[in-house]
């Protein structure tokens, strides 16, 4: 897919919000401490249930408005108040959730290069799938366009993955 095939323009920012990403703002973050120096980015994999692609239910859990009947698994979730900045869909469509300026809560208990609790200084950005799984094309693609504009907006300095922040 060709960088203007993918949906999404990064050139516009407001407050920390990618004019370009769908929105689908989450109750689940925080503001960051002060003078935090946001230099981290987490890509994280996700899908509900896991292994189904396709659905809103990630849009939902970040929203608190999952339905914790319509599927079992969704009950290991229930209570759960969490959120990503970005989400990147398999097609490379990007939603955003929480402005980048403020603390959503994706990193959970974790640390980076003797810094705890990632959430306080790191971008986390979702992919959907499942870790071990193959991502599409327009996923990395996006990825990529995101975090080259993430890194014009703030002083990224690295990349992790989840499993490299969090027990």
């Amino acid at each position: 897919m060709s960088n203007s095939a993918l949906p999404g323009r990064f050139d516009e920012w407001q407050d920390g919000w990618c004019k370009g990403a769908q929105l689908c703002k989450s109750p689940n973050f925080g503001a960051r401490p002060t003078a935090a120096l946001i230099d981290l980015i987490v890509v994280h994999s996700i899908s509900l249930p896991p292994g189904r692609y396709g659905g809103d239910e990630v849009q939902q859990l970040f929203a608190n408005t999952l339905d914790w009947d319509a599927h079992p698994y969704f009950q290991t979730l229930r209570g759960l108040t969490v959120s990503a900045h970005f989400y990147v869909r398999r097609g490379g469509e990007l939603w955003q959730f929480v402005s980048c300026d403020q603390r959503a809560w994706h990193a959970g208990t974790s640390h980076h290069q003797g810094r705890e609790n990632c959430n306080d200084f790191s971008i986390g950005i979702e992919l959907e799938g499942l870790e071990g799984d193959v991502f599409e094309d327009a996923q990395y693609e996006q990825l990529r366009r995101l975090c080259l504009d993430l890194h014009r907006h703030y002083p990224i300095a690295h990349i992790a993955g989840h499993e490299h922040i969090a027990p």
